[in-house]
């Protein structure tokens, strides 16, 4: 459920099991946002876990002690906990402001193409640090209006947080879309009634939609950052 990442060389050699081979490009987005911190027998929090994808990925490669994924829908919170078992895994209803742990919870914390929905940046990187244990990594990937990135950057500069990696991906994003397209337009054919079939071609981003443009022309960019919590 997010617009992937493609390597330019077109080494896309992360080794997946059968199973996870189709949704590749979206594992690997959530590989390189997680690969520079280690989360080996670690704990760990997504914000914003969506359909759960991620996090299953997270919990069956990388082996954190537990991971936990918040999101603000209960509906895809119980799709989530049908469908995701691992005895490291769990998912619960939290909201991104409000994020419902004490205190120093994690040693990390992972958001990935969800802070653009929220009310209040400033609001969800005040939580971060405050579950986030000292020493502990934020690892943040997601699309913003190109426009809208200096005030970003600007909460990010004032929380504290201690910048490791910062990256502009819109290369790498566009042709992770450009790879799948095919396959995102025949699943939606196959699965959708044909009036929406316009409406989720957008929200897919496959080419030609105003999303996939907009990052062509640069209107929009996709950035990824990693903090640690000093």
């Amino acid at each position: 459920m997010n617009y992937g990442y493609a390597h330019l060389n077109g080494e896309d050699n992360l080794v997946l099991q059968a199973r996870d081979e189709a949704d590749r490009h979206c594992i690997q987005l959530y590989h390189h946002v997680t690969a520079p911190v280690n989360i080996l027998n670690k704990t760990v929090l997504e914000v914003g876990s969506g359909r759960g994808g991620g996090c299953s990925y997270l919990a069956r490669y990388l082996k954190p002690k537990s991971i936990v994924g918040i999101d603000f829908s209960s509906n895809a919170v119980d799709m989530c906990n049908r469908l995701h078992s691992q005895p490291n895994l769990s998912f619960r209803i939290g909201n991104a402001m409000k994020i419902p742990f004490p205190n120093q919870s994690f040693d990390a914390v992972i958001n990935v193409e969800s802070s653009h929905c929220y009310q209040s940046m400033k609001d969800f990187i005040s939580e971060v640090i405050r579950v986030l244990r000292p020493g502990g990594y934020f690892s943040w990937t997601d699309i913003l209006w190109k426009h809208s990135t200096d005030a970003i950057n600007q909460y990010f500069q004032k929380s504290g947080l201690q910048v490791i990696r910062e990256w502009d991906i819109t290369p790498s994003v566009l042709r992770a879309l450009e790879l799948d397209h095919d396959r995102k337009i025949n699943r939606i054919k196959c699965l959708a009634p044909k009036f929406m079939h316009k409406m989720l071609y957008e929200f897919a981003a496959v080419k030609g939609t105003t999303v996939y443009k907009s990052l062509e022309d640069r209107k929009r960019v996709y950035l990824s950052k990693v903090f640690q919590k000093v």
